[in-house]
């Protein structure tokens, strides 16, 4: 059996680490050549809050031949009908892709190859590409958890493979409602995601202070109420029902999920955007499947997002280099 992570910067590099170190020959796939070469010629180097060195198969894409029976995406949206299409022509015929990226991606990925072809994947932790084949761990390692789950009636059969090698690194919760699952990850990122990228802070920085605290809180509401007008049942993260925990309908209920928005992050504090690290790039970001997907919905359910909205307009403001990440954005709520 042949597996790839496609698009293999921090988390991939890691997943990818954690795999080969079991034993199971697996190949990372980027276009960053600097990275692609660290990878080759030290390994991938852990650090943060685990620390190991691991040697590794790395490539850039042009490098790719022959097929594949499973591929983890973890690109960017951005070109997402194009990397398919292409990854189309080097996937076996019986073979799935697997996508780890953020927002709504299964249907739109299904659309090229098919439901049976396509597998999704949330994580529960985070990681920073720190330099070329070095890659940051930034949540605990009891913390290191997936979600999987099929968009068709018929898994895949390589469903229980690709199960068994998450483990290598983490629990895998196995997810019947997997639109559930993926609101979870999306209330998350849309979250802490987007006021880390907004602040320019990691996830604990921006859930401490009062009145970053309560836009967290106000964009956490708007995702519980856009699933609740669609009729999505959002799932426990890491056995936790966030929706019991952070949503409220009273002033007391509202307290109690202000008071508690630092504990139910604290596992993954040190965490800093993937948007935020694109902003300090000067790449373009994902906000637009990220907050933009809850306004989309809201729109569709008809829910109001103004704070999402304003999220997603203050990220492509800072992309144009009208504003710069920091907490003096927090008047432009």
């Amino acid at each position: 059996m042949r597996i790839a992570i496609y698009g293999a910067g921090s988390l991939g590099t890691i997943l990818g680490a954690y795999i080969s170190k079991a034993g199971v020959a697996i190949e990372l796939i980027n276009r960053n050549k600097a990275h692609i070469e660290a990878l080759k010629t030290k390994g991938a180097q852990v650090v943060g809050t685990v620390q190991f060195v691991q040697p590794i198969i790395a490539y850039t894409p042009d490098e790719m031949s022959g097929l594949y029976d499973i591929l983890f995406l973890m690109t960017k949206q951005q070109n997402n009908h194009e990397v398919v299409e292409m990854l189309k022509s080097y996937l076996a015929p019986d073979g799935v892709l697997v996508t780890f990226q953020n927002g709504l991606p299964e249907m739109q990925i299904a659309e090229i190859l098919g439901e049976e072809h396509v597998l999704g994947c949330t994580v529960a932790w985070g990681a920073t590409l720190q330099s070329p084949g070095v890659c940051e761990l930034t949540s605990e390692p009891d913390a290191l958890s997936f979600s999987l789950g099929a968009i068709s009636a018929h898994r895949s059969k390589h469903f229980n493979k690709v199960k068994e090698l998450l483990e290598l690194m983490g629990t895998v919760d196995v997810e019947e409602n997997f639109i559930g699952t993926r609101w979870s990850k999306l209330l998350i990122n849309a979250s802490f995601s987007g006021m880390s990228a907004v602040l320019g802070c990691t996830f604990g920085e921006a859930a401490k202070p009062r009145a970053s605290r309560r836009i967290v809180q106000a964009l956490i509401k708007e995702c519980i109420d856009v699933c609740q007008a669609g009729g999505i049942r959002i799932e426990p993260v890491q056995g936790k029902d966030i929706v019991k925990l952070l949503n409220y309908a009273n002033p007391i209920k509202k307290a109690f999920s202000y008071f508690i928005i630092p504990i139910a992050i604290r596992k993954h504090a040190k965490l800093k955007a993937s948007m935020l690290q694109d902003l300090e790039k000067g790449k373009q970001t994902e906000v637009d499947a990220i907050n933009g997907a809850v306004s989309s919905y809201g729109r569709k359910v008809g829910c109001p997002t103004p704070m999402n909205d304003r999220v997603v307009e203050i990220i492509h403001s800072i992309e144009q280099g009208k504003l710069k990440p920091g907490f003096d954005n927090l008047r432009l709520f």
